[in-house]
């Protein structure tokens, strides 16, 4: 049976003490759901996607960074902001929502593999963290275009500008991103 998922609630019970970071988490999060529905309504003639499940976990991506020490954003947690996906993870898996839950962790960049965490000896578990499903990778797709950095907020990255920014972690991240683009966006590759 499917659960009835309200993502406001979630949100509401882990952020309600840090108005900046529910602040954040919302304006980015609604970003990335939009484009992420917008994607997903393009594809669902080519291929099966579950536009419900896509619109609730974009909106639950980043719950975990409320746990991770990044002031700007309003979040006074101890782990690294690159911890956020593993600990929205764990906050969603309490939640009931598994599902929901490898959308955080597997929507950092393009993914991780576990080689990568243990070469760049990340902060991380060792397992690979790659979206696999259509959904994940149609959420992890569109995170790509929005920053939650102060400076950048709400502001629209354009192709180049995340292949720029993809192009510091190899080429390889950049040809998944270029890839996405020509399945997701063509008008825009």
């Amino acid at each position: 049976m499917m659960q009835n998922v309200r993502p406001a609630d979630i949100i509401r019970k882990y952020y309600s003490g840090s108005p900046l970071a529910w602040q954040n988490l919302l304006e980015h999060s609604r970003l990335v759901c939009r484009r992420a529905l917008k994607v997903a309504r393009s594809v669902n003639k080519s291929e099966a996607v579950d536009c419900q499940f896509i619109a609730e976990a974009a909106m639950l991506h980043d719950i975990g960074m409320i746990l991770t020490d990044a002031p700007d954003l309003g979040c006074f947690g101890t782990g690294s902001y690159l911890t956020h996906g593993v600990k929205g993870r764990e906050l969603l898996e309490k939640e009931g929502l598994p599902r929901h839950a490898l959308v955080c962790e597997r929507h950092i960049g393009v993914g991780l593999t576990a080689a990568e965490i243990r070469e760049q000896k990340l902060d991380l578990p060792q397992r690979d963290m790659l979206p696999e499903t259509p959904e994940e990778q149609i959420i992890c797709f569109a995170d790509l275009f929005y920053s939650k950095s102060p400076k950048k907020r709400g502001k629209e990255k354009l192709p180049e500008d995340v292949r720029r920014a993809l192009s510091k972690f190899g080429r390889e991240k950049v040809l998944v991103f270029d890839d996405w683009l020509r399945r997701f966006e063509p008008e825009l590759s």
